[in-house]
Order: C-alpha cells, then sequence, then structure tokens
C-alpha cells in the first residue's frame, strides 16, 4: 500500500515542486510591492529608505524571478541571504540595547527563517518541471 502511494507522489515531486515555486515566489513578491508601493496592502515605505526600501527591490526582483522560475537557483541564493541577514538584523537584533530574544516565536522571525529555508530548498532542487529555466535546458534537466 505505501509504496503504490510512495510511486504515485514521487511522480509528482516535479510539478508540484513548481507549484510550490510558483506561489512562493508570487508571496515573496508580494512582500517587496507592500514595501515599494503599498499594494495590495499596507503603506509604501519612503523610496531609498535603508534598508525596507531596498529589501522590497530585492523581494520584488527575486520574486518575479522565483514565480517564472528563471535565474532560479542564483535568485533563491540571494533570497535566503536576505531572510538570513532579516533575522538576524531585525529579528534577532539588539533592541533597546539589549540581544532581543533568540527564539522566533518570540522575536517574530519565522517567516524570515521559513523563507530563508524555502529558498534553500528551491537552490538545492531547482524549479521543477514548470519554469523558463527549464526550458531553456532541455525537459530533461528541468526534472532535476
Amino acid at each position: 500500500m505505501s509504496q503504490k502511494l510512495d510511486t504515485r507522489l514521487t511522480g509528482l515531486s516535479s510539478p508540484m515542486l513548481s507549484i510550490f515555486r510558483i506561489v512562493f515566489g508570487v508571496l515573496f513578491t508580494l512582500h517587496g510591492t507592500m514595501k515599494l508601493f503599498g499594494w495590495p496592502v499596507g503603506d509604501a515605505i519612503p523610496v531609498g529608505t535603508w534598508p525596507f526600501w531596498w529589501a522590497g527591490i530585492v523581494e520584488v526582483v527575486v520574486g518575479v524571478l522565483i514565480t517564472v522560475g528563471l535565474l532560479t537557483r542564483i535568485a533563491a541564493i540571494i533570497g535566503a541571504g536576505q531572510m538570513a541577514v532579516a533575522y538576524i538584523w531585525q529579528h534577532w537584533a539588539l533592541v533597546g540595547g539589549e540581544p532581543a530574544n533568540f527564539w522566533p516565536f518570540a522575536n517574530g522571525g519565522e517567516l524570515a527563517i521559513l523563507y530563508c529555508f524555502a529558498f534553500l530548498l528551491l537552490a538545492t532542487t531547482g524549479p521543477g518541471a514548470w519554469s523558463v529555466d527549464g526550458r531553456r535546458q532541455g525537459s530533461v534537466a528541468a526534472l532535476h
């Protein structure tokens, strides 16, 4: 029974990876558009404000690249780095001269950690079957 399930699910792994990548990329892009344009919710951050406006630029560019599956591994490494820095700098940083709580449940850094490790997953697994990278490298390369 479990062997049949494993076989069935294994056949879906590459398309499901693509669906994950697309949803993940859109969500990351929206984090950037909220910072830059106040869309779909929130207020735009003034142009050039360090570091948040610049983070929004990275989020939009990386998010779009991840969504379409173009330069996926490079974009994912950049995104993972940004999220690691965001966790350390914004969530675990000094607050009022005192170190903030390390635990993401206490410092609000859960999303930064999840995004970081999801990016690392995409960097190591690739974009999946439905991607620009897959089209450029041929259908066999897209499956790996």
